[in-house]
């Protein structure tokens, strides 16, 4: 990811998530005004928060697309790193919110009044969009290859997945009115699940905030490309970073030391292209030439 068309799409799919949400917390905080529902209503307030996300992402995308200039030659990815976190963080104060309101309504036995069936149709058509939302940004996402808009697709699975409580309650209220306690323990229910979303989200961004290392396989990758190339004799010193949804990579490897330089340099040149061409995660390689009578190798680093 990166292109202009990708952030252009990206910018789309993240304006259509914003117009639903929007248009999906008027119509929840209307019927449940209507109806004398605060469960409907609350949910509508808490739907207007998946908005803050999809401006996050359209705005964020303009930037971390952005070329690489004088104070940041490497380029604005990163700041999908951080959009993505502040999703993940996002959706951890949601569940939280989750938890604590629904507790405290139970202390104090604040229950709603019967709402009626409008308040539940449309709890069930706000689940509907939600959810289809969630399965088509969430493949926008993976084949734009872009972390945040996969973020954000599952801060619309949440919000279609903290509506179902809502829902259980809507539906005890008309049926049996003392049930409304339903309402409480499904909220509890569905935070856990978006505490394991909000972590399966912000874990990675800090781990890349942490510079740690590619998964052992595309290490294993990219060791396996450098080796393909003619010329190389050995690869060590291989070093990768995660950079938003991409990867960078610097990594030694030896030659003859009787080639001239300029063969040399057409080696490495090979194997940095064989890397970007075979591991489509990486970005950008750096390569370092050693000759193979170059007695300080061993004491630099171990073969990769």
């Amino acid at each position: 990811m990166g292109s202009v068309e990708d952030s252009k799409r990206i910018v789309q799919v993240a304006g259509v998530g914003l117009a639903a949400n929007v248009a999906l917390s008027a119509l929840k905080i209307g019927v449940g005004a209507a109806c004398a529902s605060q469960t409907l209503v609350a949910d509508g307030v808490h739907s207007f928060s998946d908005a803050a996300t999809d401006i996050a992402v359209m705005v964020g995308s303009r930037f971390w697309s952005a070329p690489s200039d004088e104070e940041h030659p490497y380029g604005h990815r990163r700041i999908e790193t951080i959009v993505t976190l502040f999703i993940g963080v996002a959706l951890l104060m949601v569940g939280f919110e989750i938890v604590v309101h629904s507790v405290s309504l139970y202390l104090k036995g604040e229950f709603p009044p019967p709402p009626g069936a409008a308040a539940v149709l449309v709890a069930l058509v706000s689940i509907g969009i939600k959810e289809r939302l969630y399965r088509w940004t969430n493949a926008e996402g993976k084949r734009l290859q872009s972390p945040a808009l996969v973020a954000n697709a599952w801060h619309h699975r949440s919000d279609a997945l903290s509506t179902l409580p809502a829902l259980a309650a809507l539906v005890a209220a008309n049926v049996r009115p003392d049930w409304n306690f339903v309402d409480m323990l499904g909220a509890v229910l569905v935070s856990l699940f978006v505490f394991r979303s909000a972590v399966a989200i912000a874990w990675p961004c800090l781990q890349e905030l942490g510079d740690s290392a590619a998964p052992r396989p595309v290490t294993l990758l990219v060791g396996d490309a450098l080796r393909s190339v003619e010329g190389v004799e050995q690869v060590h010193q291989l070093r990768t970073r995660r950079v938003g949804s991409s990867l960078y990579c610097d990594v030694h490897i030896v030659v003859d030391g009787d080639i001239p330089v300029r063969e040399g340099h057409r080696i490495a040149d090979a194997a940095r292209d064989a890397v970007l061409a075979e591991v489509p995660a990486v970005i950008e390689v750096l390569v370092h030439v050693d000759p193979d009578d170059d007695s300080e190798m061993d004491s630099r680093g171990r073969e990769a």
